[in-house]
């Protein structure tokens, strides 16, 4: 009698998935080369969750854009061929439209207004993608992003004359050129260094690092010193796969995500900072166009972009709640 409660209480535990429980995988993909200090990072915190989990959750990692490009891993993500990626703006923005009001031109003036907006806004994004299938595990900032170009300019009128690159689908790109004044050249990422070679464009922007890793710099002689925006990133899992994680597991990998994504962010802040002072090293002059009547003019082309994608990316509102917690913000740091 005892022998067969023992068979049957042992085959319960089994199919119940108490015993021998199979692993959670998490295919991730990113556009992170490999030997990157996102990858360097990315693979560290994989090795933690593994071990915090017993190894009942596994990322298995894609690095250096091989499962395609963001709208790519997207589709996979969707069909369940990947359950996770790393994304830029362009690719949180194809699953959430209002986030990319962050990345809009000339709003946040330093790292520490940046901060302070989006850890209030936090818990709003984090809903927010939950309700179109995804689960925010950490913010991956790509950096400060810059213009670059291979010919001078001195003033912000000077810009028209430039052939710009915007990227191909981004529609924050396009109404940042626009409020330029410029009829922008929308290709795909991989076209932009041969396109560079060619002439067919003659201005790019892009965070430092990202320059160098994708050898841009060797095709342009000028970078502005005013940056153009703080590009953002976020590490998102599907909601379909991150609900067959247990919910013991599920706030392993959220903490663990949220202070390993912090630690990536600063990384990369300081990645960037040293390849801007490595490129003006190799020859890339720095443009100062930080004369308060241009920074005037950027602060202008800034709050265009922003008022032109209201209702397109995110609604007035959203955009109202955002500018005054930046301005408690500033007003807080005045009077200290």
């Amino acid at each position: 009698m005892s022998v067969k409660i023992s068979r049957m209480v042992l085959f319960i535990l089994v199919a119940t998935g108490f015993l021998f429980s199979k692993p959670i995988v998490i295919k991730f993909a990113t556009l992170a080369p490999d030997g990157s200090s996102w990858m360097k990072i990315m693979r560290e915190f994989a090795a933690e969750i593994k071990e915090k989990t017993d190894g009942q959750v596994i990322f298995k990692i894609y690095p250096g854009g091989i499962q395609g490009d963001e709208k790519d891993v997207l589709r996979k993500i969707r069909i369940n061929q990947l359950q996770g990626a790393g994304f830029t703006g362009v690719g949180m923005g194809e699953i959430l439209p209002e986030v990319r009001v962050l990345d809009t031109p000339f709003f946040f003036k330093n790292y520490a207004e940046l901060d302070y907006v989006l850890n209030k806004f936090d818990p709003y994004f984090a809903q927010r993608f939950k309700k179109k299938g995804f689960t925010l595990i950490g913010w991956a900032e790509v950096g400060s992003v810059y213009i670059f170009t291979s010919k001078k300019v001195q003033t912000v009128d000077d810009f028209k004359k430039i052939k710009m690159w915007i990227w191909e689908g981004d529609p924050v790109a396009e109404a940042t050129f626009k409020a330029f004044g410029l009829n922008p050249i929308p290709l795909s990422v991989t076209d932009v260094l041969t396109s560079l070679q060619t002439g067919l464009i003659e201005g790019v922007y892009t965070s430092p690092l990202a320059c160098l890793v994708l050898q841009w710099f060797t095709k342009v002689k000028y970078v502005v010193d005013v940056p153009l925006t703080i590009s953002n990133g976020a590490v998102l899992i599907s909601n379909r796969a991150f609900k067959k994680i247990s919910p013991e597991h599920q706030q392993i990998v959220r903490e663990t995500g949220y202070q390993y994504f912090r630690r990536l962010t600063e990384t990369s802040r300081k990645d960037n900072e040293k390849s801007l002072l490595n490129m003006q090293q190799n020859g890339i002059q720095l443009l100062k166009l930080s004369s308060p009547e241009n920074l005037k003019r950027f602060d202008e082309i800034g709050e265009q972009a922003r008022r032109s994608l209201i209702g397109k990316l995110y609604d007035e509102e959203l955009l109202i709640k955002i500018e005054s917690t930046l301005q408690e913000f500033r007003t807080k740091k005045n009077r200290e």
